[in-house]
């Protein structure tokens, strides 16, 4: 791919964002591009250095904070006419409640999928000290001359540092997976209005 392809399909590709975004963008790769054929490289060898095009847009639009993307996407392209500003005041007792009805779902959902993780974390905490609690009573028996009592307190120690171990793996591969889920929602949602921009 030489430079004029990769430069096309990366202003293709973030259509939606704010036009002096773009070209500070595309000035950015297009210098990086000069400083790598300065390097020795031939045109399509520093292109293919840079990376692939749609790896770098998505991380550009990762980057990009969502109110920005859709400040860009709402902002009128034209002039509305009178009945379209007519309409909008007319309609909004319908469409204002919904918009906020939406978001007001979605932020529940990612606040529920927290709070289970949460407390999950609560629970092994709660079972990790239950365990500390075991252990210091099986010494106290045995202080106490209870070996049999001890020896159970001992055991109970030892199934609930187990359960503890299992809930930490647990919990933590939960907490990596909803941190993963919540990142390519955002990128979801920020790449819908890309797509609608193209569209558009």
């Amino acid at each position: 791919m030489n430079r004029q392809e990769f430069l096309g399909r990366l202003d293709s590709g973030l259509a939606g964002l704010p036009q002096e975004d773009i070209a500070e963008r595309l000035a950015f790769y297009n210098e990086m591009i000069n400083d790598r054929m300065e390097d020795g490289l031939t045109e399509e060898e520093a292109v293919a250095a840079i990376g692939p095009v749609e790896e770098i847009v998505s991380q550009i639009i990762a980057e990009t904070p969502l109110p920005k993307l859709v400040r860009e996407r709402i902002r009128p392209k034209r002039q509305l006419q009178v009945w379209e500003i007519v309409l909008l005041i007319l309609g909004a007792p319908l469409w204002i409640p919904l918009l906020i009805a939406f978001f007001a779902v979605v932020l529940s959902l990612y606040i529920i999928i927290w709070a289970v993780i949460f407390s999950l974390w609560v629970v092994f905490a709660a079972i990790a000290v239950s365990s500390l609690a075991c252990l210091g009573t099986s010494v106290w028996l045995i202080f106490r001359g209870g070996l049999i009592p001890a020896s159970g307190a001992f055991g109970a120690c030892l199934v609930l540092a187990g359960l503890a171990v299992f809930l930490f793996f647990a919990c933590t591969a939960l907490t990596k997976g909803a941190a993963i889920l919540t990142k390519k929602i955002a990128l979801g949602v920020k790449s819908l209005f890309i797509r609608k921009e193209k569209l558009s």
